[in-house]
């Protein structure tokens, strides 16, 4: 079985196939109490003379839905029909069941869960419940050769399900001893069928279960089961016991000083699940409707009940690792394997920023830094494409794009705190995204959704401040109100260290989106708004040079991320650029090392140093054990991404657990630095999708043997090199159907391809094949 999607997306529990028209109504079950109370299903019974040879069961749900046909699940996905906005297309999905079925009596139900359609989303500040409705409901059809078997309408039952409540911060309460039986009637619910669309991204899976590495009993009684790894996951429980004995089990994601379970960091997500037993031998339960962000799980046996196995079971949109990178440095291997565990734990459905807390939503700021890694790391085509149509969907009608989507607020507007869109570096996801999207996998059709959107956006940031220097204002949720370098680190209170001021930071996304947008115009044969793009483009540039830059050529506020993001997109005057070069090495030197850059200049910080020839420093600055730093994560015992630099003390303590993720992707970004630059697989814009690439690897010496590849449309892209005394040895394996650039460069001395000696100023074609480049540096 596969499952059914749009854009050529199929996975392994579904069928792929084109669009469908349902004719089912969409049934609700009259015994539903609204949010957070009992769980409840839809049920028919039916009648086959003979088994079909092939059965197509297509279903979608207000809510989420699980669904059984004769006491067997079908399929395997999990959390469907998925979260998009439900308000612009609901995602159904389609199941070959014939094996399910049975000649004779039969039985379909279809269990309901709150999920995000009803649960609670937001924190406890502002919670929003029922966001996109009070209802759950489900419409399905059963077909066998073109032929209605069964369809959702008013003959249907209903009744309570063992799942007593559920939410996607709750978690799960389930009473065992509860046997679904049908007592109540439906409702058909006013619905638009035309919302229905095909799944458009592979649905969420579970990943190989992790069993624990530790467990210690409290003195209270309870247990805690280390995991291992921090994931976005549930447990799986095996159980016995007598009847009406329970199970509770809290999460975690990290631990205070002396192994003390902490998780103040969740806020008012409870996320917990508490498992009444049956009494009927030995009992399995893994949550239906809902996921955690953890490590650690702490069990609570409440009357006669005992735990026989625990596992942790990772879930994820995107299961499949698409590149991989090693090097000398084992921290550095983890930090990568980090970035894959953070990825893998905020792609279940939207690239969520955490998976743990009482927010888990698809913030576009992170999104966008991470994009391009995003794309290294996993097949993430399709997935970012159905996030992109719910931020196109979210966009306000003056153009400011949503600091979210799918975007409750947008719903439930917040008194007091304006609209929770239009900031800079976040709203530019609709057009960096799309723009790694192409650059990764070659289709255009991704720009030209986006295009109209991304006009809009270029409009709304140029109004901000009727001009090219955009002038945020300082209260939250004000027009035009910009997050800037998002948690930069100042370093020591007391003096400070220089940041970007808001201006700078929004004037230079304004530059970046509308330069690249003006880019997309071209590809697409919208030669006039190219022209007026470009023009724009040009004032923006000429505005920030007399703004920002004083007559020495330092730029304003002479920081790590206004340099960063000022030499990779441009914008250094060419009459500073060498006075510019010294400032931003000064200021790089002058923190020995440490990072000063937040969730919008760490992305550029180690290309900006890495393309100016600065190799020293973008080592010196990767490799840092001190915080802030990548690796001190690590050394720390990190096993994915935090969102804070400094979210660890060294002695354990917990910084700020009002806002403290340790699950969050965003600094993983420097992972395209790695692949891009490290190991010199860099996509071309003229040659998309890697028909082409351009092998430019930067040697960095404590890193040596580097490793690195990636899978691409064409096959799997191979590079790597090893320094020793001087001499480079690169190896470069490359599929049938793409070809790399190796170009001379006078720091790379008796530079030869497969042997054969490649002259200055040479501009070299490497075909598909494995190479061998050597040269001394």
């Amino acid at each position: 079985m596969r499952t059914v999607s749009a854009h050529g997306i199929a996975g392994e529990d579904g069928l792929a196939g084109s669009a469908f028209q349902f004719t089912a109504s969409m049934v609700a079950p009259s015994c539903d109490g609204g949010q957070a109370t009992a769980g409840t299903f839809l049920s028919r019974e039916f009648t086959l003379d003979a088994i079909p040879a092939e059965a197509t069961l297509r279903i979608s749900a207000l809510g989420l839905y699980r669904a059984f046909i004769n006491g067997r699940r079908v399929g395997r996905d999990l959390l469907t029909p998925g979260w998009t906005c439900y308000d612009d297309r609901i995602a159904y999905q389609a199941y070959e069941i014939a094996k399910l079925l049975l000649s004779g009596s039969n039985r379909i139900e279809i269990w309901l869960g709150d999920g995000w359609y009803r649960s609670q989303l937001m924190w406890a500040a502002n919670p929003i419940i029922n966001c996109w409705g009070e209802r759950v409901a489900a419409i399905a059809e059963l077909r066998a050769g073109g032929e209605l078997l069964l369809k959702t309408d008013e003959g249907w039952k209903s009744g309570f399900t063992p799942v007593v409540r559920n939410g996607i911060y709750y978690g799960e309460d389930y009473d065992a001893r509860i046997r679904p039986q049908d007592s109540h009637g439906v409702d058909i619910l006013p619905f638009d069928r035309a919302l229905l669309v095909p799944h458009e991204t592979g649905a969420v899976k579970e990943l190989e279960a992790l069993s624990p590495i530790d467990s210690w009993t409290e003195a209270d009684g309870r247990t805690v089961y280390d995991f291992g790894q921090n994931a976005g996951a549930y447990t799986r429980l095996r159980l016995k016991g007598a009847a009406g004995a329970q199970v509770r089990v809290e999460h975690s994601e990290v631990l205070g000083p002396d192994r003390f379970f902490d998780n103040r960091n969740y806020r008012s997500a409870r996320a917990e699940l508490l498992y009444t037993l049956s009494g009927e031998g030995e009992e399995e339960y893994a949550p239906l409707f809902t996921f955690f962000g953890f490590r650690y799980a702490r069990i609570t046996l409440i009357g006669q009940a005992d735990l026989v196995a625990i596992t942790m079971v990772p879930v994820t949109s995107v299961p499949v690792t698409a590149g991989g990178f090693t090097s000398g440095v084992a921290a550095v291997n983890r930090l990568v394997d980090n970035t894959i565990w953070s990825q893998r734990s905020n792609f279940i459905e939207v690239p969520t920023d955490c998976p743990q807390r009482d927010e888990r939503l698809g913030w576009t700021g992170d999104a966008q830094v991470f994009a391009g890694t995003a794309c290294w790391l996993a097949d993430s085509q399709s997935f970012l494409m159905k996030y992109l149509r719910d931020v196109i969907h979210d966009q306000r009608a003056d153009g400011a794009v949503s600091h979210f989507s799918p975007d409750p607020t947008r719903l439930h507007p917040i008194d007091g705190r304006g609209e929770w869109a239009g900031s800079t570096g976040w709203g530019d996801a609709i057009v960096i995204i799309p723009w790694q999207l192409y650059l990764h996998y070659g289709d255009s059709a991704v720009l030209e959704e986006c295009f109209p959107a991304m006009l809009r956006w270029l409009d709304y940031l140029w109004n901000i401040s009727n001009g090219p220097i955009i002038r945020p204002p300082a209260v939250w949720g004000a027009h035009g109100f910009t997050f800037g370098d998002w948690l930069q680190p100042v370093g020591d209170n007391r003096k400070p260290r220089p940041t970007v001021a808001d201006d700078c930071a929004a004037t230079l996304y304004h530059f970046i989106s509308t330069q690249l947008t003006a880019k997309i115009a071209r590809i697409l044969g919208e030669s006039v708004e190219a022209a007026r793009l470009e023009k724009r483009a040009d004032e923006i540039r000429a505005a920030f040079r007399n703004e920002f830059f004083s007559p020495s050529g330092r730029i304003a506020h002479n920081d790590q991320t206004s340099w960063s993001l000022a030499f990779l997109y441009g914008l250094v005057p060419p009459e500073y650029e060498e006075a510019a070069r010294g400032y931003f090495r000064r200021v790089a030197e002058e923190t020995d090392g440490v990072i000063g850059t937040g969730f919008i200049g760490t992305p550029a910080l180690l290309p900006a140093l890495t393309r100016l020839g600065m190799l020293d420093l973008a080592e010196k600055m990767f490799l840092n054990r001190k915080i802030p730093g990548w690796l001190y994560q690590v050394e720390q015992g990190a096993t994915s991404i935090w969102e804070r630099w400094d979210a660890l003390a060294e002695d354990g303590t917990i910084y700020d657990p009002d806002m403290n993720s340790y699950n969050h992707y965003a600094y993983g970004a420097v992972c395209q630095w790695l692949f891009e630059d490290v190991a010199g697989i860099k996509p071309l814009e003229d040659k998309p999708g890697f028909e082409e690439i351009a092998f430019d690897p930067a040697i960095l010496p404590a890193l040596s043997p580097v490793s690195a590849w990636h899978d691409t449309r064409f096959g799997r892209i191979e590079a790597g090199w090893t320094l020793e005394e001087g001499f480079v040895t690169c190896r470069l394996v490359l599929p049938p159907g793409v070809t790399a650039r190796l170009q001379s460069r006078s720091d790379r001395k008796a530079l030869k391809a497969n042997g054969a000696t490649v002259e200055q100023g040479q501009d070299l074609r490497l075909a598909g094949g494995e190479h061998k480049i050597t040269f001394s540096i």
